[in-house]
């Protein structure tokens, strides 16, 4: 049995999305890292290690159990407590929404079954479900609700979904997952298993250079989310937008090759990034 133990320190990354820095309020890094290890523990479940798929959904169903047993008020359960004390906790005290921490597990049983997706509308289906909801839980507990703020957020975490599928095409593609809508890739000529099979032609980066200007568009649209959370949180997510933007420019930088190499952030970007919080200004991937 694959044995985690989540730990209250400053996460850095998850899909591109940096939880419970030393930007986020004091009083909310508990629950946020709780979120984060309950995502992350449920992904790893979904797709790290040798387990068969038979066995993944089998630990997923029983990992759901124990979200909807702790959510009824029950103690977690031995397995999983290192998860479930502190999630417990934090959606008694900030009265998380179990639906939202149900359609992640959703999504990660959608992952073990590696599907294709025929176009842009079922992508952002599995965002919905996948990325969506850690941007509307973390509303929640900083006490936002209307809707265009909702609408913004899914829009930032969608592309923060969506921009990590670009930059991990040379790593998913090998291990069976295409997140590339089908239709697009037709468009240019393209299927999924001309594209596993390589090498990156003219097609190809045309259709990665399509896919991230959507993404930056995505962003783009709910890059004034920042503007709505008050303080050192709103900070935070000018990093996030950022972040995922430089991103887009390094994938564009290498001439939208990364179906043969992945571009990451370096601690070299961190002054560009600080700048353009500092600023709210965008940058171009185009």
């Amino acid at each position: 049995m694959q044995r985690h133990n989540p730990r209250p320190v400053s996460v850095q990354h998850y899909e591109n999305f940096p939880v419970a820095s030393w930007l986020c309020p004091r009083p909310l890094r508990a629950p946020v890292t709780a979120i984060y290890w309950f995502a992350r523990v449920a992904d790893d479940i979904a797709d790290e290690g040798d387990a068969s798929v038979e066995q993944r959904l089998g630990d997923l169903t029983a990992y759901r159990a124990e979200l909807a047993r702790v959510a009824a008020g029950q103690a977690p359960a031995a397995r999983w407590a290192a998860v479930f004390t502190p999630l417990s906790k934090a959606m008694r005290e900030h009265a998380l929404p179990p639906q939202l921490l149900d359609d992640l597990l959703d999504a990660f049983v959608q992952d073990t079954d590696n599907p294709i997706y025929p176009d842009r509308a079922t992508l952002l289906d599995y965002c919905r479900r996948s990325a969506d909801p850690i941007g509307r839980l973390l509303l929640h507990l900083y006490g936002i609700r209307d809707e265009m703020a909702l609408t913004r957020s899914d829009a930032v975490c969608s592309a923060l979904q969506l921009i990590n599928f670009w930059q991990d095409l040379s790593v998913d593609l090998p291990r069976g997952r295409c997140y590339l809508p089908q239709d697009d890739a037709a468009r240019h000529g393209l299927s999924a298993d001309a594209v596993r099979a390589g090498p990156a032609g003219p097609a190809e980066k045309a259709l990665v250079r399509e896919l991230c200007s959507w993404a930056q568009d995505l962003m783009l649209e709910g890059a004034p989310l920042a503007r709505q959370i008050p303080g050192r949180a709103g900070w935070e997510l000018r990093l996030v937008v950022q972040g995922g933007l430089r991103i887009l420019e390094k994938i564009a930088a290498m001439d939208f090759a990364t179906l043969s190499q992945r571009p990451a952030l370096t601690r070299w970007d961190a002054p560009r990034l600080l700048w353009r919080a500092l600023m709210h200004a965008p940058g171009a991937a185009r």
